[in-house]
């Protein structure tokens, strides 16, 4: 059975004031916090045993999850409370709780999906990639870079015109990663970073050798529910 993990440990610091008193995943949307939601999101495509990581108000989403009883879902918790770890570090010290042989999906809190998350794991488990990223052509700073057969080549930041290239290639297409990630568990034994690091970096880095594959989602709804006036754009959207 596939497994989830949703990342939960950052401060949201784009999201202040809440997340001076509260950690982000609480913030509430039409009466349901993103966490909720997010456990929601997933059981709806049958996937309910999962991984959260804590760190910025750890004993209030344990709290939350315990009243609720985990929303109908089996939920774990990965500690991070000795050091915030981000993406990839986060993901790095949960492994244990991943199966050997089977994908599984990671995906950011702080977003509000309509995605067909099953058809996304059909064309994962299809292709066979390494991992299988979220994509849309909505605007963004940072963009992952794309040739012709959606593997990821590079990674690009529009602002500083920082550029990362990891496979040469003639036709480079930018798209906004999501933050939803199939993953196959054959990463855990790549990543070589250690601590604190970000899956991009992991990303990059391997591939290099290995296929990464986009799943373009722009015909569903999406929002990043980062910033305090987020939330009345995701209440217009998700009831």
């Amino acid at each position: 059975m596939m497994k989830g993990m949703l990342l939960c440990a950052g401060f949201g610091t784009r999201l202040k004031p809440w997340t001076d008193k509260h950690p982000k995943a609480l913030a509430v949307v039409n009466g349901k916090s993103l966490l909720q939601r997010n456990v929601e999101y997933l059981a709806s495509f049958g996937i309910t045993d999962i991984v959260i990581n804590l760190h910025h108000f750890a004993e209030q989403i344990k709290e939350a999850v315990k009243t609720s009883n985990g929303w109908g879902s089996e939920i774990s918790f990965s500690d991070e409370t000795d050091a915030i770890l981000e993406t990839g570090g986060g993901l790095k010290r949960a492994a244990s709780f991943f199966d050997t042989k089977e994908s599984f999906v990671l995906m950011n809190v702080d977003i509000l999906t309509d995605l067909d998350l099953q058809q996304m794991i059909a064309r994962h488990n299809k292709l066979k990639p390494l991992a299988t990223l979220a994509t849309s052509n909505r605007e963004s700073s940072r963009y992952f870079l794309f040739n012709e057969e959606d593997m990821l080549c590079g990674w690009r930041n529009t602002k500083t015109g920082e550029e990362k290239i990891s496979r040469e290639t003639k036709m480079l297409t930018q798209k906004a990663f999501s933050g939803i990630h199939i993953i196959s568990p054959d990463i855990f034994s790549l990543m070589k970073q250690e601590g604190k690091f970000s899956m991009v970096d992991v990303y990059l880095d391997l591939a290099k050798t290995y296929t990464i594959k986009s799943f373009d989602h722009g015909n569903s709804k999406f929002i990043d529910v980062g910033k305090p006036e987020s939330i009345a754009k995701a209440e217009a959207l998700f009831v």
